[in-house]
């Protein structure tokens, strides 16, 4: 990292359940729930076969006029694609505010290196495609973001949802007049750079006030990433919607048996000692439509339907009309959201972490199911972005990365320890020796005089003992008020690693490392995420 001396970068996968734990590790117990391995470049090549009894030139096509190409990326690889008979990696996730936390830029350069490994190794164009899915409703999770201002100190900044009662998808929404100020108020906690004018200009030109968190969320991650060539998608976009529509019908129609598919699959990873990472409710169709409480699930009751959130009962009829009306009102919910994308796109491999990894575990049958077969999972790379001044903190206090994964207190009693002086802790194991050797040579002495005294020396030996360990916790708390500055130092230090007590690129934006460290700090993400392949 030539043009970023102060940062490195720790990489590494995120593990997350059992499941993804054995699916890491090509574990045998997993197989029945994925297709193949992600690390065999035969696996990419058996799904390239099955593609390509799916998709012939016209339905390659239909998938490239819902693309979008981002300013930096190249228009004539869509162009290849259709001609040459190409494929996809996608990937994906929920808009969020400034561009969300880190694991977004993660999973976007993961997709491209992936992509470029097997267009070497197939011959043939591979697109990434980064999906939006912009019908989500959860405008709790959208809304926010966690930055780390100069100081060192970490700030939430929340966007109010316009009806907290009413929930439509976070398409239908406009950030609304309040937005300029939380850009205002977001900008002024980055660092002031000579990199920065950039990124702040492309944050308040992306954050206005009649824009969508997602229309707001795709200007972000295009302007940062379209010069990798990566490639973009949205799920309320009419091409995705008019593609996958009869898909919609089949799962209304067949709603029943889909929820018996998913519920064996569901008894089958349990009975080999896997949780479910997406709940089988009972009666719940894989849809959601927008009526009048937002977007609702769906549920069936008898031949007809309602709708969760509202009670609203609703024929088959009505929603096909509905959407015939208008292809957005109705959406797939988590675990159809992938069979989707792999109806309108000639997908070989989903780039995911460890909580998708999970659901796409319960997934196998569904897919085949409904005539597709499951793409390659592939785990997503994550990096620790560890900063010069933290490293030097680190180095000081003679810790880990890891050792700050745990509550402060832990680790502050830990460091005051160590600090107690060496002659006091030589004291201390010296008192500890003597009570435990004259309390033992009194209980052999007292033996002839009366034996049943063995049990309050016993006790006095014990109260001794604990005499000993609150000094010495006094002593620990002496030496930590005189070592608070320091502590403070490893308190920030954690603060940068483990924001809110998570892993920093689940916390914290991206913008933080932007300003400090300009595109570097992308390029650096970026040759640290190669792909091999066996």
């Amino acid at each position: 990292m030539a043009n970023a001396p102060n940062l490195d970068l720790i990489v590494d996968r995120p593990a997350g359940a059992a499941v993804v734990r054995a699916y890491l590790a090509d574990d045998p117990a997993v197989r029945p729930f994925f297709r193949c391995h992600f690390s065999q470049t035969s696996s990419y090549r058996a799904k390239a076969e099955e593609v390509d009894r799916r998709f012939d030139r016209a339905a390659r096509e239909r998938a490239a006029e819902a693309i979008i190409v981002p300013e930096g990326a190249d228009p004539s690889r869509l162009e290849r694609f259709v001609e040459e008979g190409g494929y996809m990696v996608t990937t994906g996730q929920q808009p969020a505010l400034f561009g969300g936390p880190l694991y977004s830029m993660h999973k976007a350069l993961t997709a491209v290196r992936l992509a470029e490994t097997l267009e070497e190794r197939l011959g043939r164009p591979v697109l990434p495609v980064f999906w939006v899915a912009s019908d989500d409703h959860d405008w709790n999770e959208a809304n926010h973001v966690d930055v780390l201002d100069v100081d060192n100190e970490l700030h939430r900044l929340e966007l109010a949802a316009p009806d907290p009662a009413i929930l439509p998808p976070l398409h239908r929404i406009p950030l609304g007049a309040s937005s300029n100020a939380l850009v205002d108020e977001f900008i002024q906690y980055l660092p002031t750079t000579d990199f920065s004018d950039q990124y702040f200009k492309l944050i308040r030109d992306a954050f206005g006030a009649r824009t969508t968190m997602p229309d707001a969320f795709h200007a972000t991650l295009q302007g940062l990433l379209g010069r990798f060539g990566i490639f973009f998608t949205d799920a309320a976009d009419l091409g995705v919607k008019r593609h996958s529509r009869a898909l919609l019908s089949a799962e209304l129609e067949r709603a029943e048996e889909m929820e018996g598919v998913l519920a064996q699959t569901a008894r089958e990873l349990k009975d080999a000692g896997y949780d479910l990472q997406v709940p089988i409710l009972e009666g719940g169709v894989n849809l959601f439509m927008e009526g009048p409480g937002g977007r609702e699930r769906l549920y069936r009751k008898g031949h007809d339907f309602t709708l969760r959130t509202s009670g609203t009962t609703i024929t088959r009829a009505e929603i096909e009309a509905a959407a015939d009306a208008d292809p957005r009102v109705l959406s797939p919910n988590v675990l159809l959201r992938p069979v989707v994308e792999s109806v309108v796109f000639p997908t070989l491999s989903y780039v995911g972490g460890p909580g998708e990894m999970a659901y796409f575990a319960q997934l196998r049958a569904y897919f085949s199911a409904h005539g597709v077969e499951m793409p390659v999972v592939f785990p997503r790379w994550a990096a620790t972005p560890l900063e010069r001044k933290v490293g030097k903190v680190l180095e000081k206090f003679d810790v880990s990365v890891a050792d700050l994964h745990r509550p402060f207190h832990e680790i502050a009693g830990e460091v005051a320890r160590e600090e107690v002086p060496d002659e006091v802790r030589g004291a201390l194991g010296k008192l500890r020796g003597a009570i435990g050797a004259g309390a033992g040579e009194l209980q052999t002495a007292i033996k002839e005089v009366d034996p049943t005294l063995k049990g309050p020396i016993q006790h006095m030996r014990g109260q001794a003992f604990a005499a000993v360990d609150e000094v010495e916790k006094k002593i620990v708390a002496a030496v930590k008020r005189e070592t608070d500055i320091a502590l403070s130092q490893l308190e920030k230090a954690q603060r940068h690693l483990f924001p809110r007590g998570q892993p920093a690129e689940r916390v914290q934006t991206p913008f933080y490392f932007l300003a400090r460290y300009g595109d570097a700090f992308l390029d650096a993400l970026y040759e640290r995420f190669a792909v091999n392949l066996e």
